[in-house]
């Protein structure tokens, strides 16, 4: 797999809705939205968007390796579904 398929991949799975739970997308943006407002005018406002970004990083690369390269559920739920591309009719 080329770099690029694997990039591609990656975005897929990273902006997928069916990848991560409803729970997680709320308190993942409510976490960026308070500290963005707690250090709005603040120099420290990009250190701390780095360090989270620096942390959803080592997080996806940990979900990543514990998946298998998304090939193997590791969550408690079906989550092998986003990175083929399959569409589930609910």
């Amino acid at each position: 797999m080329s770099l690029r398929d694997a990039l591609r991949v990656e975005f897929r799975v990273a902006t997928s809705r069916r990848a991560q739970p409803v729970w997680f997308r709320v308190v993942k943006w409510t976490i960026l939205i308070v500290v963005v407002g707690y250090f709005w005018r603040d120099p420290r406002l990009w250190r701390w968007l780095a360090v989270a970004f620096a942390l959803s990083v080592v997080v996806h690369l940990v979900w990543r390796t514990k998946t298998k390269r998304w090939t193997q559920p590791w969550g408690g739920w079906n989550d092998l579904d986003a990175p083929r591309g399959v569409s589930r009719k609910d």
